[in-house]
């Protein structure tokens, strides 16, 4: 079964082209690695697919639900890490994720758990605002995975990790069976190592959408020409 059907998708801002046309399947415990140069329509296409902004054209399929008229019925099975880490700056690490949680009805053991793997325990009882963008950002993936989600949609996810932290978020974030993921990234080998399917975007059209093992160098280097 497809975990996401993207057919002709269209989104818009006033008259600028944000996504055109833009169609793929991707399978229930596979991974999408969306690749293009700032501005392509990467994040636009996150948004879209967690339901946080309508597509104006085409058919969008998201874990069976279509959108936007089901959107409903899946916001609580999508995990969202967005460039923006969508926590209160006041409230401490822990706070935010017992909100999270309350949303989701997680109990308080799991917090503690996500907390403890991102190596955030110590440091939990701390307002965001104090926090390094990097304790920020690993605090925004445990928000991320706290619900277990089905579908989890990454936006350059090990943004402002160092290598030790990175190593610390990754059985978070990484492959899964049971998991089908999304993740934006500006790395194009790394991000073609990491994926099933690929889909590269150029001024919101995909220029490129294959299996990883038929992407060459020659396509990548294409997308940011």
């Amino acid at each position: 079964m497809a975990a996401l059907r993207l057919e002709g998708l269209g989104r818009y801002y006033g008259e600028r082209e944000a996504l055109v046309d833009v169609s793929l399947a991707l399978q229930q415990g596979q991974t999408l690695v969306v690749l293009g140069p700032n501005g392509a329509g990467k994040s636009t296409l996150l948004r879209v697919l967690a339901t946080l902004l309508r597509p104006h054209a085409g058919r969008v399929e998201v874990l069976g639900a279509n959108l936007p008229a089901q959107a409903w019925s899946v916001r609580g099975r999508i995990g969202l890490l967005a460039h923006e880490p969508l926590l209160y700056r006041e409230l401490t690490a822990r706070e935010n994720l017992r909100y999270h949680a309350r949303l989701h009805g997680v109990d308080d053991a799991r917090v503690e758990d996500v907390l403890a793997t991102v190596g955030m325990r110590g440091r939990a009882g701390e307002p965001l605002r104090t926090l390094s963008r990097g304790m920020v950002q690993r605090v925004a993936i445990a928000r991320a995975v706290l619900h277990d989600p089905e579908l989890l949609l990454l936006d350059e996810p090990l943004a402002s990790l160092d290598p030790g932290a990175g190593e610390l978020v990754a059985p978070l974030i990484g492959a899964d069976a049971t998991r089908t993921r999304v993740i934006c990234s500006h790395d194009p080998a790394g991000g073609v190592a990491d994926a099933d399917l690929v889909l590269g975007l150029r001024a919101g059209r995909a220029v490129l959408a294959c299996p990883a093992t038929d992407v060459d160098a020659g396509a990548l280097a294409g997308l940011y020409r």
